[in-house]
């Protein structure tokens, strides 16, 4: 081997792979440069001894060549498989028979070889040769989607184009749109509501509305336009339950009793085919509710569904369950299971003053004698009218003194007429079909009318009857096959209506 060649080619790699190491480099190769020295002179004193004989003997004294990368700027395939390779110097002594007088030497050469080897090893475990060891491959780098996230914040009269033109994707508006129910939330921002989007290159990638905690619009691009996903979070369901006695008003009870305003009004919807909220209520009057509160990671969302309840009215007590049949329907029957709902509504506005009821009165604008058809309902302009039953629309229009009018045929047998409208709701032309509890128009006063009301007349077989007194049919009661099972998933909550309300009746007597 051409040693200075090789000594040469190491203290190159040194610089490339461990700049600043030099001082321990030339230490290992003082180390082995002796080493080889003092084999060297052993082996030609052997030779003068034994003449040619030891030409073979110096051939097993050869020191096996260190495997070094080559030039780091261009390694080969070969040098990748050398990469992890630790050195390792072998000095393999011939036993010189014969000589015994040498025996020190070698010995000593032994020593020698040892504590390079040590040395190799020390300079390895420091560093010294990191361009032959192993390398730590790096990391791989976290892969990120292309573009930036943006949001907006919906301002007061903000529109989607406005918004969308903001994001500057205006041009992705329709094909979302025309994704239909799955973006129909779009189309009910408020201000203050958060639109987050991801572009790239231009494009709209992703798009993320929560209209609240509870729901999550996710519209994502595919490769024919885009997919739109909506996603419920599940929430934590508690049960709660509130009593109250009617004093000065229905929502004041309510409120008292630690209700909010819509689960006072889903009350009241429920019971309010038997009870005319508007005609029936009395002082003293008293109501226990057992319903859902919803929460979302420990804080209160929003109430739930009304599970039982019950309202006494004049001493009449009146009980309604919720109960989900088999086949998913869900409604609010009486204990024995009868149907709350009655196929129309006895008042189709909601908490509406009776300000002229059905029979003979002083015409307030001819000032004469007059058959009043109908009751009249004093509510501010543009208060929600309902069609009190399902049906289909056979006017709206104007029909002298009614002022703007709807009238409803519910199958062949009744109908209904509401007038002196301020207004027609969406979807209620001529021949539209409507469903009971539907919004249909608004409260106003055009025609002869004094004041902001609803006229309401209700017909049997063509002939005029009192809405407020007439007996309404009931809605189909529930299926004889399922009242087992109603029975028993609704006995406990009677029984918890039974035991509120007696802690009620005991605090009020204390």
């Amino acid at each position: 081997m051409n040693y200075p060649s090789f000594f040469k080619r190491d203290y190159k790699s040194s610089l490339d792979g461990a700049s600043g190491r030099g001082s321990r480099h030339w230490r290992l190769r003082g180390l082995i440069l002796a080493a080889g020295l003092v084999v060297l002179g052993v082996v030609l004193a052997k030779n003068q001894e034994n003449g040619t004989g030891s030409v073979e003997q110096t051939r097993a004294l050869t020191l096996p060549a260190i495997e070094t990368p080559k030039a780091i700027e261009a390694p080969n395939d070969t040098q990748k498989q050398a990469a992890g390779t630790r050195v390792q110097v072998a000095l393999n002594l011939p036993t010189l028979e014969g000589a015994p007088e040498r025996a020190p030497s070698i010995e000593a050469n032994r020593a020698l070889q040892a504590e390079v080897e040590e040395a190799l090893q020390v300079e390895a475990a420091s560093g010294i040769l990191d361009g032959i060891v192993e390398e730590t491959p790096p990391a791989q780098a976290e892969v990120h989607e292309p573009g930036e996230w943006q949001e907006v914040e919906v301002r007061r009269g903000d529109t989607l184009s406005a918004i969308f033109s903001r994001l500057e994707v205006h041009s992705q508006l329709n094909p979302i749109l025309s994704l239909g129910d799955d973006v129909a939330m779009l189309r009910s921002i408020h201000p203050g509501e958060r639109i987050r989007a991801r572009k790239h290159e231009g494009r709209l990638q992703e798009l993320v509305y929560e209209p609240n905690r509870t729901l999550r619009l996710h519209v994502t691009r595919a490769d024919d336009g885009y997919e739109a996903q909506v996603v419920e979070r599940e929430m934590e369901v508690r049960i709660a339950q509130g009593t109250g006695t009617v004093r000065s008003s229905l929502f004041q009870a309510g409120l008292d009793a630690g209700m909010s305003d819509r689960l006072i009004m889903t009350m009241a919807n429920i019971f309010g085919w038997d009870i005319d909220f508007a005609l029936d209520l009395r002082q003293g009057d008293d109501f226990t509710v057992i319903y859902e509160q919803l929460y979302q990671d420990g804080e209160f969302v929003r109430d739930g569904a009304i599970l039982a309840a019950e309202f006494v009215n004049r001493g009449t007590p009146f009980q309604a369950l919720r109960y989900t049949t088999p086949d998913g329907h869900t409604d609010y029957y009486s204990p024995d299971g009868r149907s709350m709902r009655k196929a129309f509504l006895r008042t189709p506005v909601e908490f509406a003053r009776i300000s002229s009821r059905f029979g003979t009165r002083r015409h307030p604008i001819l000032h004469t004698m007059r058959q009043h058809r109908g009751v009249d309902y004093a509510a501010p302009t543009g208060t929600p009218i309902r069609a009190s039953g399902d049906g289909r629309i056979v006017h709206r229009g104007t029909r002298g003194g009614y002022g703007k009018t709807i009238i409803i045929q519910h199958g062949q047998q009744y109908r209904t007429l509401y007038a002196h409208m301020n207004g027609y709701a969406r979807n209620t032309g001529v021949g539209s079909r409507v469903r009971q509890g539907q919004v249909i128009g608004y409260v106003g006063m055009t025609g002869m009318a004094t004041g902001p009301h609803l006229h309401y007349e209700f017909l049997v077989n063509g002939v005029h009857r009192d809405p407020l007194t007439v007996r309404l049919p009931d809605a189909d009661p529930l299926p004889e096959k399922y009242l087992s099972d109603f029975k028993a998933k609704t006995a406990p909550l009677l029984s918890q209506i039974e035991t509120y309300r007696r802690l009620d009746v005991a605090r009020i007597e204390q």
